[in-house]
């Protein structure tokens, strides 16, 4: 379903949330927390204490989707809390993470912006 829904940033929660929350208690958290606005087209993303459960909050034109999701072994690599309360990833990071990967992956091919013909 997250294919389906045009989402134009990512953003994961930093530190742990209390998923017991539902889509009110999270839109409050993006609002008030986050500073950002929760009837955006940007993905929101929530981590508990233990790092292997994830609520996804995003605004589908007319409504809310929550996706959750547990892991039955291992944890999701959620970055470590900086100074915000908020880190802003790439669609593609945002894959890695749901994988299982760290979202640096220094391996990764780079974006390019040049077009060369041969």
């Amino acid at each position: 379903m997250i294919k389906q829904i045009p989402i134009e940033k990512v953003h994961l929660a930093l530190g742990p949330t209390d998923l017991r929350k539902s889509i009110d208690g999270l839109a409050l958290i993006v609002e008030h927390v986050l500073k950002m606005d929760p009837f955006s087209t940007h993905l929101f993303a929530f981590c508990n204490k233990r790092q292997n459960l994830i609520k996804i909050l995003v605004w589908d034109n007319n409504g809310f989707w929550i996706h959750y999701k547990r892991l039955e072994n291992g944890h999701f690599r959620w970055p470590q809390r900086g100074s915000g309360a908020s880190v802003s990833i790439s669609e593609r990071q945002f894959r890695w993470l749901l994988d299982g990967l760290n979202i640096n992956q220094e391996n990764a091919h780079k974006p390019s912006n040049e077009r060369v013909l041969i």
